[in-house]
């Protein structure tokens, strides 16, 4: 007697991806239709993961340079929030483990928000270490953003724990740091240590302009998290700046 489909689903629910191709094969002379999709589903599952881990190669590949030359503590940093009229610039560094596989991992701005922070959890448990550092509205209109973004990302350097032994950053090259350091372009899609520090740090960021949000009813920093939305820039016309506005951004719109 042969199996029920539900039963035939439930095997694959609970094949590992690795082993889908062996519970395939088991099923391959079943010709009754919902076993022929059953199986179609997951072999097109098993070919997505593999392309997925051809992907996570490819963007592991300065890691995997800078492995060859000898450095183990490869940092990657990114920054979220350097355009917002309101709100923190947020850094976050991540060292993760040699030939550590998180399928996922790209640029924050192409993952929804659920896949970031379903990602961010598994970043944070099973990176080396990670760390955050922030500029304050206040600084930024002190020092200018591109110089509150540096000494953000110098913080959440300096409290990595181990510290690492080579940084690879989002486009820039960062003064003032005593460790070897490689700036690339586009950095958050072409290294995997570089992706899941955009990951944690856009993360970090949203979670912190919701608690904005309930601070400061009425400028939407739960939806538009301080970047200038119609809705925001009606918002502020309207009730003025609040406290976490920064002021060098917002003075086109309102008067200081």
């Amino acid at each position: 007697m042969s199996m029920k489909i539900n039963e035939i689903k439930e095997i694959f629910e609970k094949t590992p991806v690795d082993d889908i191709p062996k519970t395939a094969a088991a099923f391959k002379d079943d010709e009754r239709s919902g076993v022929v999709k059953l199986v179609e589903r997951y072999e097109k599952k098993y070919a997505a993961h593999l392309a997925e881990l051809e992907r996570l190669a490819e963007i592991s590949a300065f890691e995997k340079g800078l492995r060859e030359k000898g450095f183990r503590l490869i940092a990657g940093i990114d920054e979220v929030g350097r355009g917002p009229l309101a709100g923190p610039v947020m850094t976050a560094a991540v060292i993760l483990p040699e030939n550590c596989v998180i399928e996922g991992i790209n640029d924050s701005k192409k993952l929804s928000p659920a896949k970031r922070e379903a990602l961010s959890a598994v970043i944070k448990e099973k990176a080396v270490s990670f760390a955050f550092g922030s500029a304050s509205p206040e600084e930024i209109d002190e020092i200018n953003i591109l110089q509150a973004t540096y000494r953000a990302m110098r913080k959440a350097i300096a409290a990595l724990d181990p510290e690492p032994d080579f940084v690879l950053a989002d486009a820039v090259t960062i003064p003032d740091i005593a460790v070897p350091q490689r700036g690339i372009i586009h950095g958050d899609a072409k290294s995997v240590s570089i992706g899941a520090a955009s990951i944690i740090a856009k993360v970090e960021r949203d979670a912190m302009m919701d608690i904005y949000g309930e601070l400061y009813p009425g400028y939407g920093f739960e939806k538009n998290k301080g970047y200038g939305s119609a809705e925001h820039i009606e918002a502020l016309k309207r009730l003025g700046p609040c406290p976490i506005h920064r002021k060098t951004f917002i003075k086109n719109f309102v008067e200081l």
